[in-house]
Order: C-alpha cells, then structure tokens, then sequence
C-alpha cells in the first residue's frame, strides 16, 4: 500500500455500526471527507472476512475510506485495499496499547504504524528455480507524515511462503538480519555454541533458491525490530 498523504482528523465521533465504530472527518483538498473506522479484537487477529464486512458496511452508510486499526492481521488480510469505490487503509496498533493507562504519556510513543510494502526483487536462476532478494521496507510514521525508506538494517526478520495458497502464510524459509549481531544475540539466549556455517545460512537477505510454486503465488512477510510487519504476494509463473 502506497501512503501519500497523512490524515489529520478535524472531528472524530462515535458510529453505532455492527463494525465501524466511528467515524473521522478530514479534508482533501477543498472536500470534506468521511472515513470509517474499524478497530479489531484486543486479543486476535482481523481476518479478510472481517474487513469484507466493515467495508461493505462502510460503503453503505455512504463512507469515503474505511480505516482498519488491528494489533494483528491475518496473513490473507493483509492483500485486502478495497471493496468498490472504498479503499481499506490498515494501520497496526502497538502492543503497548494493551497497558492502557499503565504507560506514561510522554507526547512521543507511537501508537499506530502504517507499515508500507517490503522491497522485494524476485531472481530468475539458470536451472529454472527462482530466489528472493530482500532491500529494505518502506515504514509510514504517523507522527511526522513521512514515509521512511529503511534498508535490511530495519529488518530483524523476513520470511517466505513459496507455496502461497491465499489462505493462509506457511513459513517456509526464515532469515535473520539487523543492525545489531544477531548471532552473538541468539548465543547469549540460547547459552549455547551455534554453528557458525549453518547460522551464516539464515543470516541473508537473498532466499535459498526454490522451485517455481504450482500455485502461481508466493508470499514475503516481513518483520522489523519494533515487532511491525507486512505481507506482501507475488506472482511467479
């Protein structure tokens, strides 16, 4: 998803919807805008159903955009931008959310993330299999309303589905990046000796090569070190 523009709320009141929960005024441009808001479970993830639900609910009661805001999304989730002339905005709440008043309000914690898509390059290999390269991920930051362009050095984690079924995502290869030494991390906390040469395998930003996947489809999550992820699919043919 592709964020433009930030938001900036000029009333925002209670909507007694079945989903949406309230609802946000904002102008664009010389327009006055509405926008639905749905807010998922406060333990458990938001489905594709569910958003199907809030937007179609959205869309009746005349909305311009549906705005989602969820801990957790699940994997099938996460391809869902727009239903009709709705567009479906996902924002990813903090878990630090979950301590409620327990957390003092200091004017800087970010609450919400609108994580962008990861910069993925999809490599042809000579004997017909294909691997995935991994650049960087691009992160929205509500505070400011700019987008932030990060390198691998953002990413703690990224994983691949190599048989995506659009149901669910089934981790099939795993790597390990970061800034920091992951590997003298995952030493200190397994208080064991690690095998350099197989950890050297999993600390990578391009894939093990794989097999094209009969589903047509494969999928990249990827996780960056304040716990925020994004899916994104692939077509390979």
């Amino acid at each position: 998803m592709e964020v433009r523009n930030r938001i900036s709320f000029t009333s925002l009141v209670g909507w007694p919807g079945e989903y949406v929960c309230a609802e946000g005024r904002y102008t664009e441009g010389d327009k006055e805008r509405r926008a639905a808001i749905f807010i998922g479970p406060e333990f458990g993830t938001v489905s594709r159903p569910d958003l199907v639900s809030a937007a179609r609910e959205a869309a009746d009661a005349g909305f311009d955009v549906l705005i989602a805001c969820a801990f957790n999304y699940e994997a099938h989730a996460a391809e869902f931008e727009k239903l009709g002339r709705v567009p479906v905005l996902k924002a990813r709440m903090n878990p630090d959310l979950h301590m409620a008043g327990e957390l003092k309000n200091t004017g800087a914690g970010n609450l919400f993330v609108v994580f962008g898509e990861p910069d993925i390059r999809i490599e042809p290999q000579a004997d017909g299999q294909v691997r995935v390269r991994v650049k960087g991920v691009d992160v929205f930051r509500p505070q400011t309303g700019e987008i932030e362009s990060g390198g691998t050095d953002s990413i703690a984690l990224w994983m691949i589905d190599t048989e995506y079924n659009e149901e669910s995502f089934f981790v099939r290869q795993a790597y390990f990046l970061g800034a920091s030494d992951p590997y003298k991390a995952l030493k200190t906390t397994l208080k064991a000796e690690i095998d350099a040469e197989a950890w050297a395998t999993l600390h990578s930003d391009v894939s093990r090569p794989f097999e094209k996947p009969k589903t047509g489809r494969i999928a990249v999550k990827v996780i960056n070190h304040l716990g925020d992820e994004v899916m994104k699919v692939f077509g390979v043919g």
